[in-house]
């Protein structure tokens, strides 16, 4: 298993002072996520959007973490993204705590699982939600948290989001919490809740 990644370097022609690192959703692909960098005004941060290592079954051209009703594959995509991770702050010479992990849906799952075990600046879950398993894993040495929901999502349950936010904030990790009026995506108010999260975590 390997990552197919997209990278945009920094728009100031320097060396990255930060990483942002967003994970798509259940069979989207890393073209989507991509395309909402240039509404994201962050000219010193290389941006990296990987493809999900495991074709969808059903959406040509579509990826996908794991199965969403086995969740198989999911031990194998966590440890490509760990490995993956790790080796980008060696390559970028950025360290994990530069780097912001964002992710949509079942990426935002990715994102905390991840961001349970490494380091990172910061953590975004966007229409996402929470694995059980690794609610211990969270502690108060875990980055920054911002988690946006559509109160009208019908793919993810706004539920999920809240009951991340419960399980992250008992365990004593930064969260910042909105609820939008909107379904399952990323509209323009998230994308400037998205910006500030970043600009606020800058070095």
């Amino acid at each position: 298993m390997s990552l197919s990644v997209i990278t945009l370097a920094p728009t100031t022609g320097q060396p990255p002072v930060g990483l942002f690192v967003a994970l798509h959703g259940w069979g989207s692909n890393a073209e989507d996520l991509a395309s909402l960098a240039p509404y994201l005004n962050l000219p010193t941060y290389q941006f990296c959007f990987p493809n999900a290592p495991l074709p969808h079954p059903h959406a040509p051209g579509g990826f996908m973490w794991y199965d969403l009703n086995t969740q198989a594959g999911l031990p194998d995509s966590r440890q490509l993204l760990l490995d993956w991770l790790q080796g980008l702050a060696v390559e970028t010479q950025v360290p994990l705590d530069r780097i912001i992990l964002v992710g949509f849906s079942q990426g935002g799952a990715m994102t905390l699982d991840i961001g349970a075990r490494l380091p990172l600046a910061g953590l975004i879950c966007l229409s996402g939600y929470l694995h059980p398993s690794i609610t211990p894993l969270f502690s108060q040495n875990t980055g920054p948290v911002l988690l946006i929901h559509g109160q009208q999502d019908p793919v993810v349950p706004l539920s999920a989001a809240q009951t991340s936010e419960q399980a992250l904030r008992q365990a004593g990790v930064a969260v910042q919490y909105h609820e939008l009026p909107m379904a399952h995506e990323i509209n323009p108010e998230a994308l400037g809740l998205i910006q500030d999260f970043a600009v606020s975590l800058a070095p």
